[in-house]
């Protein structure tokens, strides 16, 4: 599916900030794929659909999940928002026509991280994490700075501020965010 098509439909289907954000990663995403020699049309892919399944509600994840054979962990049943990442895959493959599997793991992995993640989806991580319309943290500036310089620094300090930001909250911590946090760091 051509660019102007994905933003087209995603226009209708997102709410127009969570829009806004996704043209913010999408941009961020190819100036870090440029960066890192990483393929340009498949950073602006996953960084255009990483949130394709975010205004979907909890309850139309959950279905779209079961109906689907989608593994649901303990903590996204907890916590239904995290499955926007496998949701968004799947619809990724299934609306827009999305083959590459790169692609598709990236959009799958961008909310907690994996161990051993590819480039592109350390990328679409970061991107989601530094975008310009972002500012949550008061340390953006310093991350958007090391994004640019390297990559795994910048997600090893994403992912400890993911997670001490988690801590503050009541909600569950998906154990496969420690899991990235503690792979990277032993790194």
């Amino acid at each position: 599916m051509k660019y102007s098509k994905i933003r087209k439909k995603l226009k209708d289907e997102l709410d127009p900030k969570r829009y806004e954000h996704t043209l913010g990663v999408a941009s961020t995403a190819v100036c870090l794929a440029m960066v890192y020699d990483e393929d340009l049309d498949k950073a602006t892919t996953a960084g255009l659909l990483h949130d394709c399944a975010k205004c979907l509600s909890n309850e139309e994840r959950i279905k779209i999940c079961k109906k689907n054979q989608i593994e649901i962990t303990e903590a996204e049943y907890e916590n239904p928002f995290l499955l926007h990442a496998k949701v968004g895959a799947y619809l990724a493959e299934k609306e827009y026509e999305v083959t590459d599997e790169d692609v598709l793991m990236a959009i799958r992995s961008h909310t907690t991280g994996r161990p051993g993640m590819s480039t592109l989806e350390k990328i679409i991580y970061v991107a989601d994490y530094i975008e310009p319309n972002r500012n949550h943290s008061g340390r953006l500036p310093e991350l958007r700075k090391l994004a640019f310089q390297d990559l795994d620094k910048a997600l090893v300090q994403i992912l400890k501020d993911t997670l001490g930001y988690l801590d503050t909250t009541d909600a569950k911590i998906d154990p496969m965010t420690k899991e990235t946090y503690e792979y990277y760091c032993n790194k």
